[in-house]
């Protein structure tokens, strides 16, 4: 993979990659910025949710669960000090659908994190990551019913 920044003006970037899309960069007033994109770490956390929702959302649907809505939430605490580096990572993962089987859920959550999504695998050497899950009954974000929560903890070898 060859990623790399195209500098616009100030502390403002756009990003992009081999698959040729492009992200906004950028921080904050505060920090001598425009506000007019993403900050680095804060792709980092969205890598993370993405990397190992695909993950999720797929193997779901391998086993023929009905999935009608799919969040994945990540949360990092950071250190106080420079360089602010994560300290500790939560990932929750809110799954909607009809008759979901809470066992195949914690089966596509471990393959994902032990076997397929290389951002949990990287990012879980130098900081811990908590694996939480919802699981709602219903079609939708707005329309669904809370029936089990969750954790998934990485076996250590």
């Amino acid at each position: 993979m060859d990623a790399k920044v195209i500098w616009q003006q100030g502390l403002s970037f756009t990003g992009t990659s081999n698959s040729g899309f492009e992200v906004p960069i950028g921080t904050d007033f505060d920090s001598g910025g425009n506000n007019d994109g993403f900050r680095p770490l804060e792709l980092m956390g969205v890598s993370l949710a993405g990397c190992t929702a695909m993950d999720v959302v797929s193997i779901l649907q391998k086993k023929q669960q009905k999935v009608t809505a799919f969040d994945v939430k990540v949360h990092a605490d950071q250190a106080a000090d420079h360089p602010k580096v994560f300290t500790r990572t939560f990932i929750t993962y809110l799954v909607t659908g009809h008759g979901l089987d809470e066992k195949a859920l914690r089966r596509s959550i471990e393959l994902s994190t032990t076997k397929y999504c290389p951002a949990v695998a990287m990012l879980d050497k130098v900081a811990p990551i908590e694996f939480c899950y919802e699981i709602y009954e219903g079609e939708g974000s707005d329309d669904r019913k809370l029936v089990k929560t969750g954790t998934y903890v990485i076996s250590q070898p």
